[in-house]
């Protein structure tokens, strides 16, 4: 078995990539298979499968449960689940970016508005997408629910 350190390496190297892609060429013809089809966070999704998988079958996951902080703590004391966590946060985080990339295009939002979004979304998630939609808000001067 590969190490969860050299996997985190790996993991983290494929997002950045990703996020460079988005955020300097959203119009390279790549761009879209590589990222906004969801290719990098398909693999990405694959070793989350494989981390949980090695988690849950030996003595990688203490027993926990998502019912409350305490239990969720507990399921992440291993390096194997803690890696699982990080590439959860790094797909979707990824395909949230990506779908702004592609939101922001359809709309007509022009990408330098989009680039601090990205920023954000890679850095703080939720954050990120707020800001988008707020950006994407009074771009297009419209907060009606057809927006979503």
């Amino acid at each position: 078995m590969t190490s969860p350190d050299t996997l985190f390496s790996w993991a983290s190297s494929l997002a950045m990539l990703g996020w460079i892609i988005l955020a300097i060429a959203p119009r390279w013809r790549f761009t879209k298979p590589i990222v906004q089809y969801g290719f990098v966070s398909i693999l990405l999704s694959i070793l989350y499968a494989y981390c949980i998988y090695q988690a849950m079958s030996g003595d990688g996951m203490d027993v926990g449960s998502f019912g409350s902080l305490e239990g969720v703590m507990a399921l992440f004391t291993s390096p194997i689940a803690v890696l699982a966590g990080w590439v959860h946060y790094l797909a979707f985080d990824l395909w949230v970016g990506s779908w702004e990339v592609g939101d922001a295009s359809r709309r007509g939002v022009p990408h330098l508005m989009v680039i601090p979004c990205l920023f954000f979304t890679f850095m703080f998630g939720p954050v990120g997408l707020l800001l988008y939609l707020i950006v994407r808000a009074f771009w297009t001067k419209s907060l009606t629910h057809e927006n979503f």
